[in-house]
């Protein structure tokens, strides 16, 4: 959430959260400002201003993020035709999807799917174990204690020294 979010009531955004769950859990369905301020309980200009303080995004951006996201992962792990991809997605049109993803993504569909696929292929013969381990975060030390160190200068590993 943006850092703006102090400011606002905290049923408020419970409520905004709400509907941001909603289109994360149907970002193919329509999500016109009506339907997610009704899910909010609150006026259509309060949630569309509401939501832009709360996430730093209007709610019809954060949509299509999402889309352009769950676009990209099926066209990485799955091998269905781009068509039922956009549609499954929530495009109602293949060049209107075509068009946004290569807006954001600055590649086409078709483009991600070769170079996702490609920079998998390297991988296949690392066990899955060792993957997420070189990519899981070093939590060796508390956060807390990292910031600190990184704030002092110091290395994040080292031992504090105890007087």
């Amino acid at each position: 959430m943006n850092e703006n979010t102090t400011s606002q009531n905290p049923e408020l955004l419970r409520r905004l959260l709400r509907a941001k769950d909603r289109m994360d859990a149907a970002s193919n369905e329509d999500w016109p400002v009506s339907r997610l301020a009704s899910v909010s309980c609150v006026s259509e200009a309060h949630f569309a201003r509401s939501f832009k303080e709360a996430f730093g995004v209007p709610p019809h951006r954060y949509l299509l993020t999402r889309r352009i996201e769950r676009a990209t992962a099926q066209l990485r792990d799955t091998d269905l035709p781009i068509t039922d991809i956009a549609f499954r997605t929530g495009w109602r049109s293949l060049g209107t999807f075509g068009r946004t993803f290569r807006d954001i993504t600055g590649r086409s569909p078709g483009e991600v799917r070769v170079q996702e696929r490609a920079a998998r292929r390297g991988f296949e013969s690392v066990p899955a174990c060792i993957l997420s381990a070189a990519h899981r975060p070093d939590l060796r030390i508390a956060v807390l204690e990292k910031r600190r160190r990184l704030a002092d200068g110091t290395k994040g590993a080292q031992p504090k020294e105890v007087p």
